[in-house]
């Protein structure tokens, strides 16, 4: 069984979102038939292209619910049907003892699910770490723990 957590930018671009999904997707492909297992925040963007892919391509996923507040926080419908549906597939869900979003509780999640994984894909446009625990700070802690970081960032990417 291999664990692998992802982290990585919210904000992808539709083509962006195509693109990612296309390289996850060949990350994760190997690990397919070694009961892969994906770790993830759910949140918009890479967490969800990668929990859908783990799914598809037949592995199981658990979710790191950074605080209480995080899914009731979900203000698009669909966007939460779709987290809440994450979470009814998930073999375990993580649930951590802060009260509300925000930095602290999302740097807290990021150490979580490093912390239970065997390798970590990144979905980062190489921006600098800033100190509020986004994806350049997981990065940092996941080389301080020594785990291997696959960066995804596929030519043509952007933000939105």
């Amino acid at each position: 069984m291999t664990t692998i957590g992802i982290t990585g930018h919210s904000n992808l671009s539709a083509a962006t979102q195509a693109l990612v999904g296309d390289e996850i997707r060949a990350v994760l492909r190997p690990y397919a038939s070694t009961g892969l297992v994906g770790i993830t925040c759910l949140g918009r963007g890479a967490d969800q292209i990668f929990a859908q892919i783990v799914l598809e391509l037949g592995g199981a996923i658990e979710a790191v619910i950074p605080a209480a507040d995080y899914v009731s926080g979900i203000r698009e419908p669909a966007d939460r049907r779709r987290v809440d549906e994450f979470i009814a597939n998930a073999r375990a869900v993580h649930e951590l003892p802060f009260a509300a979003s925000g930095p602290d509780a999302y740097f807290a999640a990021s150490k979580e699910l490093i912390n239970r994984s065997d390798r970590l894909i990144v979905v980062w446009d190489g921006s600098p770490p800033d100190g509020r625990g986004g994806t350049a700070d997981a990065v940092g802690y996941a080389s301080k723990t020594g785990r291997k970081v696959t960066v995804v960032w596929p030519p043509n990417s952007k933000r939105t």
